[in-house]
């Protein structure tokens, strides 16, 4: 589940001066939108929109809610769909004529959500292939009205620093109108509407039928959006229309593909944490909308799109879930991009930020990555999400674009406090062929040498075994792990590190999971202290993404994936595991035990971006060698 829990809501922030130092920008001189000696204008200093006092106090600020008219119609009722909308805006928009941008955040959560029993979602044990059980129905979500403003996230940050901020619910939920889609193109339509509107390119009434016009005269028409989890795959949605207006974005552990979301490499996987989830049960988790058309909204999207094409019995990626692939929708985005995402997110997992990263970069979109090292969610720094918004919807020239393309929080570091790199992954790093040697039932070798006739080694599958218990046993049939010598001193992972493995089964199917790991693995409290990165893939998918071909019981198969991307200082003393196992307990379906796997040794290895490539790689270990 996208978590609903995760908001944004910046505080205060710490203070400015050690960031201000470590920004390595060249900035132009503090500049204000008018005569600094004015109370009522927007400020700024080092490049960063400042509190003014006239605009702080909550008790005048102008709220207002409105319903914005939309291009679409998806609730099948004749009528273009209408979006609720709340604002929130300094007084002096109307009493002095005063013009500001927007900060803008819009969800399908805000108006309630669904249960998360485990009865409401899918049951992962079965046999792989077979026809999953019916999983249960979602007691529906109260419909809530009247209702008062929407959401109060982004306000006491943004407005006393001269911004408006808006949120809406999105189609389908709340008292927006329409159907929930999940990733259809309506989530995306529907921002861009409001976003249409505050450039005065579309309607607002003040009900949702009918109802007076409401104007956004007080609006510059530049828009920045923020939200976290699945309030952070909507700005990405927004911006993939071109919308003009929507200047700049603050996506925070954003869901960039639905397929990427539920499945991996042709496998079905569920987000850490929401065991049996799928795209269906989402759908029931965001539809709070207007009972009088959530039947029609079961039937046409809950049904015919969503249950009738996801597919959990091959995997596959097909074309409804490539219309549910931001990726696949860039080409009018223009929007500058601030990336943010956590290394060991395990819901929403770092190839969705990493991926649109680097396709932005190579579009030449102006963006920068946050990364830090925590789980989902998990905001940039105030002061960075300040001279984003700052400089593209207030124009201050305070060089935030021009500076490093990366920031990423060190493992024992604060999250505001993070380090400056040129880019990620680090323009140093460099893949490290490492190759297995036998005895991984107990602990095997990983070395840059390769040695043949270690020949082939068996596990077998057990899915009632986490992969925790695994990675900590002194030995066990049911995972193969292979450890690199202990370094003597760091080193530094930056990428996506790659597995190619040949492997055979007794069976025409099976779960294939890979867990990077560090030894000895402890149990830690810290997030870092043991799992590096992860991966799983399906072997049926060894030749297509898009098609399944089942195995040839003890026929070998050969074929490669990418894990998760990472960035990660690994510490003397340590050693890099790689486990290799069947069904993860944590992320994959249960099928019955006793499925046996064989790998390949000497057709088997991984590659890992380490900065500094082979060289540093040997340096660590080299008084072990």
């Amino acid at each position: 589940m996208i978590d609903p829990a995760v908001r944004v809501a910046h505080g205060p922030g710490p203070s400015l001066s050690a960031w201000t130092i470590a920004l390595s920008f060249a900035l132009s001189p503090s500049v204000s939108a008018q005569d600094t000696a004015a109370a009522a204008v927007p400020r700024f200093e080092d490049g960063e929109a400042q509190v003014v006092e006239a605009f702080a106090d909550a008790k005048e600020w102008i709220r207002e809610q409105l319903w914005v008219e939309t291009s679409f119609d998806s609730d099948g009722d004749g009528k273009p769909d209408r979006m609720h909308v709340d604002v929130t805006r300094p007084k002096q928009t109307a009493s002095a004529g005063l013009k500001v941008p927007v900060i803008y955040e819009t969800s399908p959560y805000f108006a309630g959500t669904g249960g998360t029993d485990a009865a409401y979602f899918w049951n992962p044990s079965h046999a792989l292939g077979a026809t999953p059980p019916v999983r249960g129905e979602m007691p529906p979500i109260p419909f809530r009205t009247p209702r008062g403003m929407i959401a109060n996230s982004e306000v006491q940050t943004w407005v006393p620093r001269g911004f408006a901020v808006v949120h809406s619910s999105s189609p389908g939920t709340g008292l927006s109108q329409g159907c929930p889609t999940v990733g259809g193109d309506n989530e995306s339509l529907a921002p861009k509407a409001v976003i249409d509107w505050l450039n005065g390119r579309a309607k607002g009434f003040t009900s949702a039928t009918g109802g007076e016009p409401v104007l956004a005269d007080w609006c510059t028409g530049k828009v920045g959006m923020i939200g976290t989890s699945y309030n952070g795959t909507l700005p990405l949605a927004a911006a993939t229309t071109g919308v003009e207006g929507l200047e700049a974005i603050v996506p925070i552990a954003p869901n960039t593909s639905y397929y990427h979301y539920y499945r991996s490499h042709g496998l079905v996987r569920h987000p850490g944490g929401y065991m049996g989830e799928d795209i269906d049960v989402l759908y029931d988790f965001i539809n709070s909308g207007d009972p009088a058309r959530r039947e029609y909204c079961n039937e046409k999207v809950r049904a015919e799109q969503l249950q009738k094409h996801q597919d959990r019995i091959t995997g596959d990626y097909n074309e409804f879930w490539a219309g549910r692939d931001y990726l696949n929708d860039l080409a009018p985005m223009k929007a500058a991009t601030l990336m943010s995402h956590a290394f060991n997110d395990w819901n929403v997992m770092p190839e969705h930020s990493v991926r649109i990263h680097a396709a932005l970069k190579q579009k030449g979109v102006p963006c920068i990555a946050f990364f830090h090292q925590g789980g989902h969610g998990g905001p940039p720094p105030l002061t960075l999400v300040n001279r984003w918004f700052t400089r593209f919807l207030y124009g201050i020239e305070n060089g935030v674009e021009g500076g490093p393309r990366s920031w990423i929080v060190r493992e024992d570091a604060a999250r505001s406090k993070p380090t400056a790199y040129p880019d990620y992954p680090h323009p140093d790093a460099a893949p490290v062929r490492l190759h297995l040697g036998r005895s991984g039932t107990a602990l095997g070798t990983l070395a840059r040498a390769e040695s043949k006739g270690q020949g082939q080694e068996t596990l077998v599958d057990d899915a009632a075994i986490t992969g925790a218990e695994l990675a900590s046993a002194e030995r066990s049939d049911h995972r193969l792990l292979y450890a690199t010598e202990a370094l003597t001193s760091a080193v530094h992972l930056s990428g996506t590190a790659r597995l190619h493995v040949r492997l055979a089964c007794d069976r025409p199917a099976t779960n294939f999971s890979v867990w990077l790991v560090s030894l000895p693995y402890t149990g830690g409290r810290k997030i870092t202290d043991d799992v590096i990165t992860r991966g799983w893939a399906d072997p049926q998918n060894r030749g297509s993404l898009t098609t399944s071909a089942p195995l040839v019981p003890g026929e070998f198969v050969e074929f490669a994936f990418d894990l998760q991307p990472d960035d990660q200082v690994i510490q003397p003393g340590e050693r890099i595991g790689l486990m290799l196992f069947a069904s993860d307990r944590d992320f994959t379906l249960w099928p019955p035990a006793g499925t046996k796997v064989t790998v390949d040794l000497d057709a088997t290895w991984i590659e890992l971006p380490l900065v500094g490539g082979e060289a540093a790689f040997a340096a660590a270990i080299a008084a072990k060698r």
